[in-house]
């Protein structure tokens, strides 16, 4: 007897979910022909939203980022925003709608711009944190030689760690820019004399 494998719970039908986005798509163009207040997003379409971007925060690409939950409301935050700009008349293989991959490709991107912002957080704490007196910011409560001693030996491990992390992105920057450089180089330089009679 096989066991039936169970719906996930961000399981989103794509022929549903386009038509649905379909709809509420047209009578949005017709409320601004009319000059009517726009409707209101379906809750159908707001919660496959939100099964979209936690489906995607799932991939191995997004699962171990502690701000997860920012990025998915991020990501439904900027499907919302795009609903509008949706295009019915788009062709696609199928030649039917698929407003599920427009959708997660705008969530990926939002995801991606958390990733960054939250980079850039993370990197003005460590220099706060280098440039500050870290010492300052932890008490020696028993005021002893030894306690003294230990918070000293703390603040240089955590000194010591974040200029390697520093370095290390350093590193990985240039590496990036060098072989940018390289296929630049290699392109504009690519000689093909040796190929011709």
């Amino acid at each position: 007897m096989a066991r039936q494998k169970r719906a996930s719970i961000h399981y989103v039908n794509n022929a549903e979910f386009s038509q649905a986005v379909v709809d509420y798509v047209m009578t949005v163009r017709e409320a601004k022909e009319n000059m009517n207040v726009l409707p209101v997003v379906p809750d159908y379409i707001a919660q496959c939203f939100l099964r979209i971007a936690e489906g995607l925060s799932h991939k191995a690409n997004f699962i171990r980022y502690t701000y997860r939950e920012e990025m998915v409301m991020d990501g439904v935050e900027n499907c919302l925003k795009a609903i509008e700009n949706y295009n019915i008349e788009a062709a696609t293989r199928t030649g039917k709608p698929n407003a599920f991959a427009y959708f997660t490709q705008i969530v990926w991107y939002a995801f991606l711009r958390r990733i960054a912002k939250e980079k850039k957080q993370q990197d003005i704490k460590l220099k706060y944190l280098t440039k500050s007196g870290i010492e300052n910011f932890i008490s020696n409560e028993h005021g002893d030689e030894m306690s003294a001693q230990v918070i000293d030996a703390f603040v240089d491990t955590l000194r010591s760690r974040i200029e390697k992390v520093r370095h290390h992105d350093a590193e990985v920057k240039d590496l990036v820019m060098q072989e940018k450089k390289k296929r630049k180089a290699g392109l504009a330089d690519s000689n093909l004399s040796e190929f011709l009679v």
